[in-house]
């Protein structure tokens, strides 16, 4: 007999999971505590920081591993299974990072940039949507370093080209640019289910996303879920059998959930 189907559902917060705004669960709490019962794993893979997904934890009242940093690194890969990894770390630090990009960009483009750790708290606040302690965790970055692109589409593209060179790359958020390695969501998502799948091989992934930098993670997923963004246009996407809701977080988030459940159930 075949063991049970282990689902893994990998989700955005911001705008996703959390509301766009206000950055609050409270409407689906209950729920996602119930699919945790049901040992149903939620493995948030955010761009957010390893102290902030510790916060939603602590809100939740739950241990859930994750993803930080936009794919940067995964941590409680143990907490799935016990001979599984506590950490696994796929990026330079940031340090790094931003001394290959001073040697490489050209001065015109790094002056386009405006790095948010270089800003005062209220222009921080302003961008983030953060304050005081939660504005603090968002900005205690190890890998990635979040700014504002103040150029061009065109230069935007030329800089990416540039850095990409050096295996660096964009990720764009809702709120922010973050420089990086050469991670993402989706390669994290791969790597979290290879290691799992040592263990389990029944395995099912639902990823649940909200902007252009989950795209790719919703692609690497069974089941892709898209929760409603004024920013799409759901014909534009070209991502086969996605799963949508006209519900913004974080009511649609579990109204794609339901319906992704519903679909393994059939499978």
């Amino acid at each position: 007999m075949e063991k049970a189907i282990k689902i893994l559902i990998f989700t955005d917060l911001d705008g996703s999971l959390l509301h766009r705004d206000t950055f609050k669960f409270d409407e689906i709490k209950d729920y996602l505590i119930q699919l945790i019962s049901k040992g149903i794993f939620i493995i948030p893979n955010t761009s957010k920081t390893e102290k902030e997904i510790l916060q939603f934890n602590y809100e939740l009242g739950s241990n859930l591993p994750f993803i930080s940093e936009n794919g940067a690194a995964i941590n409680g890969l143990d907490l799935l299974n016990p001979n599984l990894p506590k950490e696994l770390i796929l990026s330079r630090e940031k340090n790094d990072i931003f001394n290959i990009f001073k040697n490489i960009v050209p001065l015109n483009l790094q002056n386009k940039c405006k790095w948010l750790s270089e800003m005062n708290n209220t222009n921080q606040s302003l961008i983030f949507g953060l304050y005081d302690k939660k504005l603090k965790m968002a900005l205690d970055r190890r890998y990635t370093i979040p700014f504002i692109f103040n150029g061009t589409k065109n230069e935007k593209n030329q800089l990416s080209k540039i850095i990409k060179k050096d295996g660096l790359s964009l990720q764009e958020g809702g709120r922010v640019i973050n420089l990086t390695d050469k991670v993402n969501k989706a390669k994290a998502l791969r790597v979290f289910v290879r290691f799992y799948k040592r263990y389990h091989q029944n395995v099912k992934t639902v990823a649940v996303g909200d902007n252009y930098n989950d795209l790719d993670m919703l692609k690497t997923s069974d089941f892709p879920c898209l929760v409603f963004n004024d920013k799409f246009i759901l014909d534009e996407i070209p991502i086969n059998n996605l799963i949508t809701t006209n519900k913004p977080s974080p009511e649609g988030w579990a109204d794609v959930i339901k319906m992704a459940l519903v679909k393994i159930n059939k499978n």
